[in-house]
This record gives structure tokens, C-alpha cells and sequence, in this order.
């Protein structure tokens, strides 16, 4: 009997990451490809997906003919846009199994087990998953241009909104808002050209200067950062009262914007037990073993 391999899979906009393990649980390999956001082209979306892997077993000193032997899981942004999964889903792979769910899903699995729990993502975007009782629930997560609050895009979008107030008079000037007009030549109309261009990703830039800000005790920085954490407590304290019992912290603003939330919430945050591609591990062994938990958007 051949045995089995597990893949699990981080597919993101900027790079696609893998690790592959053994039946046993044993680490044999990590690999990475180029961007896999599943609303891309599926070919190239899965040309990263098997560059990646093939880099996992290279590792491992496995090859193509193992391929067959693996059942892969992945977690990846936009999963759960049904039209895009099918897309990616309707193109043949070598796998013995393919699994396929949300970032927040497999980060979910990955912090705690597939036990209960909930998960607060706060990086270029933001978004609360829990899971209670087998039942799944989102908060936020609409996206920067209505939702993603607390994150690096909103923290941005609303320093240049707060930095035009305070050009008009509206709002005392302060340091920060100094510093980013001068980013523009202390032109409004600057900005706003800026503006019609900017991604998430720009917006978010302004983040880490809004936090170094706050922690000079510049008003405008303390307002921005008390805002973020006021609205990612928001959202946490909604997947608590759903009745998740703890809280893990995922994105790379989560850390630096945690001493700011209020003390009760302190409380209930927890390490994650695992990262999310053994998350995306454990989902492929659940689609061979056992139903997925139910979904609820």
C-alpha cells in the first residue's frame, strides 16, 4: 500500500506557499511559487501551485510520480467568491485530492485544531472568523472601500482624510499630518490624483507611520491608532458573543496594535497552535476523513 502525503497550501496574492508532510505528521518539505490568488488566471494560479509543491518535494527528494500520492489542502483569499473556486476547480490536477477553502478557514484549523474558536485578521485588510458548535461565522471582511476595519488600508484612507481636514482648518495641524502632506507636496490636489490610482496596499503604508505617531503621543496618530483598535474590538467582541471561547491574532498589524485593546480582550487572546498551512494540512485530511464544518457567511 502506498502511503499518503499531505500538502498544505497559503495561496496569495504575492506568492504561493507549501508544505508537505507525511501521514505520520512528519515535516518533509516547503516550497513556494508566484501569486495564486484564486481570481487570477486558474493556469497560472496552478502554476504556482505545483511550482510550489514540486520545490516541497524536491525537498523531501520526491518527485513527480509522488504527485499522485498526495492529498493537498489550501487556504487561499477569495475563496469564498463560489465563481472563482469552480473556475480554479474545473482545470485537471495530478493530486490524489484537492481541498480548497478560505484563508481565514485554514488559519482557523491551524490555531486551534478544528476546535472552537475565533480568529481576528489584521493586516492590509481585516476580518473576524469563528467557528462554534460547527457553525462558521464571518465579521467584516467586506472589503477596504466599506469594510476592513482597524486594518492598514483603513488606518491610511482615513489619515489622508483626516490630513485634508486638517489642511482646511478643520482639525489642528499635528507632525503626522505634516509628514504625509509633505509626501505630496502640501498639495490637496496632489492627493487626490494619488487617490484615484491607490490600492489597499498603498493606503495601508501609512499605517506604521500613523502608529509611530501615536506612540510620540502625536493627537492625530493617538486618534487613528484608538480608532483601529476601537473597531477591532468591534469585530472580536462580536465573534465572542457568538460564543467562541478565545481569540488568536493573525496579520502583520495584529501585534504591533494589540496593546491598545482593551483589557477584557487581552484576556482572551491565545497563541495559535499551528500557522495556517498546517491549517490547510489539516483540511485535506478532513476531506478524507470526515464532513467539513458547516458554512455560514
Amino acid at each position: 500500500m502506498i502511503d499518503s502525503l499531505f500538502l498544505g497550501i497559503d495561496g496569495g496574492g504575492t506568492k504561493c506557499r507549501a508544505r508537505l508532510r507525511d501521514a505520520a505528521g512528519n515535516l518533509l518539505g516547503e516550497g513556494t511559487g508566484g501569486p495564486s490568488n484564486i481570481r487570477l488566471d486558474p493556469d497560472l494560479v496552478w502554476n504556482a501551485i505545483l511550482t510550489a509543491c514540486r520545490a516541497a518535494l524536491d525537498q523531501a527528494r520526491l518527485g513527480e510520480a509522488d504527485l499522485g500520492r498526495i492529498h493537498a489542502g489550501m487556504g487561499a483569499a477569495g475563496a469564498g467568491q463560489s465563481s472563482a473556486v469552480e473556475r480554479l476547480m474545473a482545470r485537471p490536477h495530478p493530486f490524489a485530492s484537492f481541498a480548497i477553502d478560505t484563508d481565514a478557514h485554514t488559519a482557523w484549523l491551524g490555531a486551534f485544531s478544528g476546535n472552537d474558536g475565533a480568529i481576528l485578521i489584521v493586516g492590509t485588510g481585516s476580518c473576524g472568523y469563528g467557528v462554534v458548535g460547527g457553525e462558521r461565522r464571518y465579521v467584516g471582511g467586506w472589503g477596504y472601500e466599506i469594510s476592513d476595519e482597524g486594518s492598514g488600508a483603513a488606518i491610511g484612507r482615513e489619515a489622508l482624510r483626516r490630513t485634508i481636514w486638517a489642511y482646511d482648518g478643520r482639525i489642528p495641524q499635528s507632525a503626522l499630518s505634516q509628514a504625509i502632506l509633505a509626501e505630496f507636496d502640501h498639495s490637496p490636489e496632489a492627493i487626490v490624483d494619488w487617490v484615484g490610482k491607490a490600492r489597499p496596499a498603498d493606503y495601508a503604508r501609512y499605517a506604521p507611520i500613523a502608529l509611530q505617531h501615536a506612540l510620540q503621543r502625536d493627537p492625530l496618530g493617538l486618534d487613528l491608532i484608538t480608532d483601529a483598535a476601537h473597531q477591532m474590538a468591534q469585530i472580536a467582541t462580536r465573534l465572542l458573543d457568538l460564543g467562541a471561547p478565545a481569540l488568536c491574532l493573525f496579520g502583520g498589524l495584529a501585534e504591533p496594535l494589540r496593546p491598545w485593546l482593551p483589557p477584557p480582550l487581552q484576556q482572551v487572546i491565545v497563541p495559535p497552535q499551528a500557522d495556517a498551512l498546517d491549517g490547510a494540512i489539516l483540511l485535506a485530511r478532513q476531506a478524507t476523513q470526515e464532513p467539513l464544518v458547516r458554512r455560514r457567511r
